[in-house]
């Protein structure tokens, strides 16, 4: 996920019903409120024999879910497993918290990812170097989680959701190292964490989502290629929401991370000045959301720029061709 700019809702506000949408299957929608925002980031409950949630949102966002899962009837000793597509603060952040809540929950992540669940001193001490003093308002302190309790995965997994249901894991790298997608083997749904990019319910953008350090085009295509051949009924994007028509949506998402890629090797070509850049690619790409079209609802442009950041983005991507095409990059940056 991009930078996002600092909240300006009032968090101190009386606290609110959580915001839940039964998907069928058993499968329930959870705003985690980011940062006080409605419809940033997704979490998600599949209920049954053995609950499994989905994404914890950042770790301000914790109370927000468990309020969610004690809606949704999940008690303290009733969560069987806690997984997340990649731990990125926005969908991993509340890990630890959610944890110690819920105590007899497995957590389940690519093992890539697994240590710094376990000892986030170091992720987070990066995460601060990016975001400052933002960083306690976006996503707060990612607290550990005990490692005798994280279960890593590799290539794939499964997670047992009872009664025959199961959660297979698909390591889907390319936006991140540690990355995977979720398919439920009865709804079909395939949760997507940022593999697919973030998408806006509202005016029905897709975005890249392409931030450093571990953005790989060649990982990114193969990874969405490899959703496509899972033949999901559904996909469930982390940022945010459900949409069935994967075939199509997999085929833009593969589109928009290869446009932003070539404008953004055009805009190296006149400068590799990070802000030159990103301000060449934003103004080349723009005609490609509605959000940003003229007599769009500025609430539904400010919130695509908070969940995929254009700086971030390119960044993400100029890192990529520094090392996959260096012979083409411009005299060094000032």
């Amino acid at each position: 996920m991009g930078r996002m700019n600092q909240a300006t809702s009032d968090q101190s506000a009386a606290p609110r019903e959580p915001e839940i949408t039964d998907l069928g299957h058993d499968v329930f929608q959870i705003d985690t409120r980011m940062a006080g925002y409605d419809g940033i980031t997704a979490g998600y409950l599949i209920r049954g024999s053995h609950p499994c949630l989905v994404e914890t949102g950042t770790a301000p966002s914790a109370p927000v879910v468990i309020g969610a899962l004690d809606a949704l009837g999940v008690g303290p000793a009733d969560l069987a497993t806690i997984v997340v597509t990649h731990i990125h603060l926005d969908h991993a952040g509340g890990t630890g918290d959610i944890a110690g809540h819920y105590t007899d929950a497995e957590v389940v992540v690519h093992e890539r990812g697994a240590r710094h669940l376990a000892d986030p001193s170091k992720l987070m001490a990066s995460a601060r170097l990016v975001y400052g003093d933002a960083l306690d308002s976006l996503f707060g302190e990612l607290a550990p989680t005990p490692a005798g309790r994280i279960r890593a995965v590799d290539e794939t997994g499964s997670i047992d959701l009872g009664d025959g249901r199961r959660l297979d894991s698909h390591h889907a790298p390319g936006h991140a190292k540690h990355h995977v997608g979720l398919l439920d083997s009865v709804s079909g749904d395939l949760y997507v964490g940022d593999a697919a990019g973030v998408y806006i319910q509202e005016t029905g953008d897709l975005r890249a989502a392409t931030p450093p350090p571990d953005f790989d085009l060649d990982q990114a295509l193969e990874s969405l290629r490899k959703f496509g051949a899972l033949k999901p009924a559904r996909l469930l994007f982390s940022h945010y929401g459900p949409v069935d028509a994967v075939d199509e949506t997999l085929g833009r998402s593969a589109e928009e991370i290869l446009v932003w890629v070539e404008e953004t090797r055009r805009a190296r070509g006149v400068s590799q000045d990070l802000d030159h850049a990103a301000a060449m690619v934003a103004e080349r790409t723009k005609h490609r959301y509605a959000a940003f079209r003229d007599g769009a609802d500025e609430a539904s442009a400010a919130k695509l720029r908070q969940i995929t950041g254009t700086t971030a983005n390119v960044a993400g991507i100029m890192r990529w061709l520094d090392k996959s095409d260096p012979a083409a990059q411009s005299p060094p940056r000032a």
